[in-house]
C-alpha cells in the first residue's frame, strides 16, 4: 500500500508502560515508506532512555491523565486530525482521546484493563505484580528485571531474543497508571473512565495477541463488547502466536499493515481465532 500525505491522516503512535516511542523504531519506518506524516513521541520524562535509566525520578508523578494532556497538546498541534494507534497504556490512552473527540480513526492494540473491565485473568496480575507489589510505587517508578520482562512481553521468543529486546527497548514505567488502572472499578472518577455509548467518537478497531500475558485476548474481548455499545464502528482483530511484543517479534509486518489498511478505511470486522 501506499499513501499521499496530501491526502491521507497523520498517524500518533503512543507507546505503553515500560517502553518509549523507540518502540515503535520499525512501524514508523515502514509507514513512511508508505508515504505517511508519522509522529512517535515518548511519554514526558522517557525521551532518554539511557537518562532515565539511570534516575526516573521524573516519573514518580506521572499518571494517565497527564498522559492523556500530553498526547493531547501533539494533536492539538497537527493541522489535521489524525489517526491515532496505541498500544498497552497507550491503547487505553487512546480510547481515551477518541472518547474526547480527538482523531479520525483509532486503534487499541493489547490494551490495558479499562473501566468496567471486572475479571483479570491470573497472567495479567502477574504481569502487573513488579508494579502493584508495594504501595509505594504508586508515587515512583518501577523497573522490569530481564526474566520478569520475558514472561510479561516476549513469552513467544528465545532467551537471546528476549535479552536483545530487553535491552534495546525496555525502560522503568511510572507506577501510578498501574494502580489508578488496577482499583478504576472503585473510583468513580477513574482516570480510565470511558463513555462507551459516545456515539460520536471515531471508528475504533480493537486488536488482540493470542499469547499476550500481558492483555491476553480475553481483556480485548471484553473491551469490544463494552466499546459495541457505541453506535460507532467498533471491529476486533486477533492474531495467532502474538505476544505483548507485538509491535517488534517476527511477524510485526503483518500487524502493521492490517492496522493501516483497517486505519484508512475503517470497517466493522469481528475476527477471532476458532
Amino acid at each position: 500500500m501506499t499513501t499521499d500525505p496530501n491526502t491521507y491522516a497523520p498517524i500518533v503512535l503512543i507507546h505503553g508502560l515500560w517502553m518509549n516511542a523507540l518502540c515503535w523504531e520499525h512501524w514508523v519506518e515502514r509507514y513512511k515508506r508508505h508515504g505517511c506524516n508519522v509522529i512517535a513521541r515518548s511519554w514526558p520524562g522517557l525521551d532518554d532512555a539511557d537518562a532515565v535509566r539511570r534516575d526516573a525520578s521524573a516519573l514518580d508523578h506521572l499518571g494517565i491523565d497527564e498522559i492523556v494532556e500530553f498526547y493531547t497538546d501533539v494533536i492539538r498541534g497537527l493541522d489535521r486530525p489524525p489517526i491515532i494507534i496505541g498500544h498497552s497504556f497507550g491503547a487505553l490512552i487512546t480510547q481515551l482521546l477518541l472518547d474526547e473527540g480527538f482523531g479520525i480513526a483509532g486503534v487499541s492494540i493489547d490494551s490495558a484493563p479499562i473501566k468496567g473491565n471486572y475479571k483479570l485473568p491470573w497472567s495479567a496480575l502477574r504481569s502487573s505484580f513488579p508494579g502493584l507489589k508495594n504501595p509505594a510505587n504508586r508515587h515512583r517508578a518501577v523497573t522490569l528485571t530481564p526474566d520478569q520482562f520475558r514472561y510479561a512481553f516476549t513469552n513467544t521468543m528465545t532467551d537471546e531474543q528476549s535479552r536483545a529486546a530487553y535491552d534495546r527497548y525496555a525502560v522503568p514505567g511510572p507506577g501510578r497508571p498501574l494502580f489508578q488502572a488496577a482499583f478504576a472499578n472503585f473510583n468513580p472518577h477513574a482516570a480510565s473512565k470511558i463513555d462507551f455509548e459516545n456515539d460520536d467518537r471515531a471508528p475504533l478497531l480493537i486488536v488482540a495477541g493470542c499469547e499476550d500475558h500481558v492483555s491476553p485476548p480475553s481483556i480485548n474481548r471484553t473491551l469490544a463488547k463494552l466499546q459495541h455499545r457505541s453506535k460507532s464502528i467498533t471491529a476486533y482483530k486477533e492474531f495467532p502466536g502474538r505476544s505483548h511484543f507485538i509491535l517488534g517479534q517476527p511477524g510485526w509486518e503483518e500487524v502493521a499493515d492490517f492496522v493501516l489498511g483497517w486505519a484508512v478505511s475503517p470497517h466493522e470486522i469481528d475476527e477471532r481465532v476458532p
